[in-house]
């Protein structure tokens, strides 16, 4: 029984509904209705909205093993669960190719660049509010300040006779 079949079986018995009765419904390509991407991985949407701030290709030669989209969402995923370069999910490409994308714009200053780029298309569309409040009542002085010497840590040294 294929993969296929197996599917609308499966579907027929929760919905307790024959797989006779679905099998126009269930013609079509599975793959298709799977997501492709991760949980917290770039949408279309986001993407198109990023990719025109990314630097273009500027090698001939070989096309890349491996996307910007999928480098950059491993990159993003590294980020927020805060592992080790490592440890990135091998369906973002090899680490060492994830992390060399990430050091390199880092160095270059592309990633300034694309935060400026959503900055700026976010600020034109009214999204972001540029106030900033500050109130003393929240402001505190780290824990090891209190009770430290009133002359500070050097001494006077002894006059020599």
């Amino acid at each position: 029984m294929g993969v296929l079949a197996c599917w609308c079986l499966i579907r027929s018995e929760v919905s307790g509904r024959w797989f006779f009765d679905q099998e126009d419904q269930c013609s079509g390509d599975l793959v298709a209705t799977l997501a492709v991407t991760g949980r917290f991985d770039l949408t279309d949407v986001q993407w198109a909205v990023l990719e025109p701030l990314l630097p273009a290709r500027k090698k001939a030669g070989r096309p890349p093993r491996w996307s910007k989209r999928q480098l950059i969402d491993g990159i993003r995923w590294r980020v927020r669960v805060g592992s080790p370069w490592r440890d990135v999910p091998a369906r973002y490409g090899p680490w060492q190719t994830v992390y060399g994308l990430f050091r390199r714009w880092q160095r270059d200053g592309t990633w300034v660049r694309v935060l400026a780029g959503l900055q700026a298309r976010a600020d034109a569309a009214g999204v972001i509010c540029w106030e900033v409040n500050v109130d003393s009542t929240i402001m505190r002085a780290h824990q090891h300040a209190a009770g430290a010497r009133k002359r500070g840590i050097c001494r006077p040294s002894r006059q020599v006779a």
